[in-house]
């Protein structure tokens, strides 16, 4: 605890730049203030201020700062999430979802959780892997169902799933005959899908296996909304890649040979400090996600992993 205490006092210097103001936000005068900033610099092995006329950070100082800042935030919200669980007052956990999640899926997210943790309100929201990444690391959301493959530095990830996707086109289409496509059928068509912004990771690698397989869209165009998605296929602009068939009369959904095309998600939470049941959640959409008949959980080596607990209660 000293050395956070230390911490505190740098930062308190390093932001007045001036001892005697910093010694009167802290309460304590000044000697004690500097020679605890000499016992950190001598622990670092690194001077934190130039102390001339005025005193000013050095090139040490600036990183401590940064570090240090990211360190108490850490430990400040550490404590306060333990005292809530101590004092049983978990009473939010903040997650993310892709605006394109299955509303029956959402809704069996939501009951199992309620039913497994009771005095948790889960409080989901609509964003892009994008966006929820983000927020992740500002530490503004708690959880975030990823389509990966995407940036987790610094996040723990649940179970993967991995569903295979189909193609989503007109039913006068002359490929509708079919009853399934290859990639390479798809040739001199457009392809409807949501912007690289929302996951740059998943958008770039179905754009690389639609190459490799001798799909190169004539065109792209760019749709969030499901039903943009429907009505950009529906007017001839190309088709898209769903994970299964829409209750739509006017398009068809026919699977591709091979799988060769799969979304891959799985719930990302900050691997330090981490909300005490973001692993729950994780578990529980899991088991979820890959009861639709066609996802399946990806192997991984066998290891103690906390969202193992679940599938032992399940």
């Amino acid at each position: 605890m000293d050395h956070l205490r230390s911490l505190r006092y740098f930062l308190v210097v390093a932001e007045e730049l001036h001892f005697g103001r910093a010694a009167d936000r802290l309460g304590i005068a000044q000697p004690p203030l500097s020679q605890r900033v000499k016992r950190l610099e001598a622990e670092l092995g690194a001077k934190l201020f130039d102390r001339g006329r005025r005193v000013t950070l050095t090139e040490a100082g600036e990183v401590l700062r940064a570090e240090a800042r990211d360190l108490l935030s850490r430990w400040d919200r550490m404590t306060a999430l333990v005292a809530k669980a101590e004092r049983g007052e978990m009473d939010a956990l903040r997650a993310g979802v892709p605006p394109e999640l299955p509303g029956r899926m959402l809704a069996a997210i939501l009951t199992r959780f309620a039913e497994e943790c009771p005095a948790v309100r889960l409080d989901l929201q609509e964003l892009t892997t994008a966006e929820q990444a983000r927020l992740l690391a500002d530490r503004a959301l708690d959880a975030g169902l990823l389509q990966l493959p995407a940036d987790v530095v610094g996040l723990d990830l649940g179970p993967a799933i991995d569903t295979p996707l189909g193609v989503l086109l007109p039913r006068d289409s002359p490929l509708a005959r079919r009853a399934s496509l290859r990639l390479e059928d798809l040739a001199g068509e457009g392809l409807v899908h949501s912007p690289r912004a929302a996951a740059p990771g998943s958008y770039d690698a179905l754009l690389r296996t639609c190459w490799d397989h001798g799909f190169r869209p004539a065109s792209i165009r760019h749709a969030r909304n499901p039903e943009f998605v429907l009505g950009l296929v529906l007017a001839g602009h190309g088709v898209a890649f769903e994970p299964a068939a829409r209750k739509e009369p006017r398009v068809v959904w026919r699977p591709l040979a091979g799988d060769v095309l799969r979304a891959r998600t799985a719930f990302a939470w900050p691997s330090t400090s981490p909300h005490p049941q973001a692993a729950t959640l994780a578990g529980i959409a899991a088991d979820v996600l890959k009861d639709d008949g066609v996802s399946r959980i990806v192997p991984e080596p066998k290891e103690t992993r906390p969202w193992d607990v679940f599938y032992e209660r399940s």
